[in-house]
């Protein structure tokens, strides 16, 4: 009887303790608010970043998620990626374009109406959609004009399923018009106005909104707000997206390959150069790339190899230098988008350049091209005099020594004569002259 006493007990405290560990973990996770920061332009790794957010938002079943945006733009595909997954969000999706001097322009502007709450803090702005066509996407004017409708339509669309400017959306994507926060709230182009998130959950608090799963409304004072960083594998694809160090890996992986070629063995140089152009490729992948730009940096490069090996008196490394740095600014056909690469990056790929051909490789290159001084070899085209009369056979004083020596032509002792070749010990002569 004791023992059935003592079982109950310990039983009774275990689903006591059950039950308080579930309480508890569900008042951690579920309804919260979830916050990520959007801080740069668009592209895939952002793209993921949000998607990713989303989806683990909706499985820790919180009750919204804020993406705070201050976005110049980016890539049309990216963006439509994120657009996609705020509509299938089972959650509410909140763009807050925040802080004050930030902007939601081109795909961040239609990040913000695709959201279920649109929000801005005084002193940001948002549109200026117009597509823009760049790299060896680059197409005529009757294909553009298809891109423009495409986009037109799209955001139509967007702005109708969240009730927001329809005609205003249109005119950012045709006539690249943009708003201040203020105007835009009073046009119907977003939800509200903020000074900060605090003040924007009490604002929207009680508002309606419809998720994939329905109607939901919006209970978000008092909640437990979560930030979510983004994980290193976004940051470090976000950081390779950046045009300026794509650029410059592009660079490093094929001075490290050619110094590989020249100089075989060295190991490092290729590994280097190996891993930087993977990564390179990776990026151009997510930045669209004009090949003419490419082939005029590889052209500038043949130049400098060509100046190493050719006297030129320095006007083919001049033309190195000119093809790199035309073709560097060529290589995104945009000069003032956020795509483009900066000057400083240019010029001081340029200088390096013309530092790396004429000094480090150029070392490599004649150390390769150097006559052989050690071995057999090295006695090719070395002087000496002839010992005895040398036809058939003889002897000739070489380096302080006496070797046996053959000649196809006669030659009298004490002659000068020079090695053509060594077979075995008996050197090949002939009288003495250059080679």
């Amino acid at each position: 009887m004791k023992s059935q006493v003592e079982t109950r007990f310990i039983l009774g405290l275990f689903i006591v303790f059950a039950t308080f560990f579930v309480l508890t973990h569900a008042y951690v996770y579920a309804g919260d608010i979830y916050t990520i920061k959007v801080q740069s332009a668009i592209h895939p790794p952002v793209a993921g970043f949000i998607s990713e957010s989303i989806t683990k938002a909706e499985q820790l079943k919180g009750d919204a998620l804020i993406i705070i945006l201050d976005t110049p733009g980016g890539l049309d595909t990216s963006m439509r990626d994120i657009v996609k997954a705020i509509m299938e969000s089972e959650i509410p999706v909140i763009v807050y374009v925040h802080p004050s001097g930030a902007r939601a322009a081109s795909a961040g502007s239609i990040i913000l109406f695709a959201s279920h709450i649109a929000a801005m803090t005084p002193g940001t702005n948002v549109g200026a959609a117009h597509p823009v066509s760049i790299g060896k996407d680059k197409v005529d004017k009757e294909m553009m004009d298809k891109v423009v409708k495409d986009a037109e339509a799209y955001v139509r669309s967007i702005a109708a399923k969240r009730g927001r400017n329809i005609e205003w959306a249109a005119k950012a994507v045709l006539e690249s018009a943009s708003l201040p926060a203020k105007d835009a709230l009073d046009k119907n182009v977003i939800d509200v106005i903020a000074d900060n998130v605090d003040e924007l959950l009490q604002k929207i608090d009680g508002k309606t909104v419809e998720t994939k799963n329905g109607k939901v409304t919006l209970k978000l004072k008092g909640k437990n707000r979560v930030e979510m960083d983004m994980p290193f594998k976004y940051k470090f694809l976000s950081y390779l997206s950046d045009p300026n160090v794509a650029y410059i890996l592009m660079m490093i992986g094929i001075y490290g390959i050619l110094f590989e070629i020249y100089s075989p063995g060295s190991i490092f140089p290729g590994v280097i150069g190996g891993i930087s152009i993977i990564l390179a490729l990776y990026a151009f992948q997510t930045i669209p790339i004009t090949f003419a730009g490419v082939f005029l940096i590889l052209l500038g490069i043949v130049f400098f190899i060509l100046e190493l090996k050719i006297i030129s008196h320095g006007v083919l490394g001049i033309a190195g230098i000119i093809s790199i740095i035309i073709g560097s600014v060529m290589l995104i056909d945009l000069p003032r988008s956020i795509f483009a690469i900066s000057w400083k990056s240019i010029v001081a790929v340029a200088i390096l350049s013309g530092i790396f051909f004429f000094g480090v490789l150029s070392y490599a290159i004649k150390a390769q091209l150097a006559k052989v001084k050690t071995g057999k070899e090295g006695l090719v085209g070395e002087t000496g005099i002839a010992m005895t009369d040398v036809f058939e056979e003889g002897k000739v004083f070489l380096h302080g020594e006496l070797w046996n020596a053959k000649s196809d032509e006669p030659i009298d002792k004490g002659e000068r004569v020079i090695v053509t070749g060594v077979d075995g010990l008996l050197l090949l002569i002939k009288k003495g002259g250059q080679l």
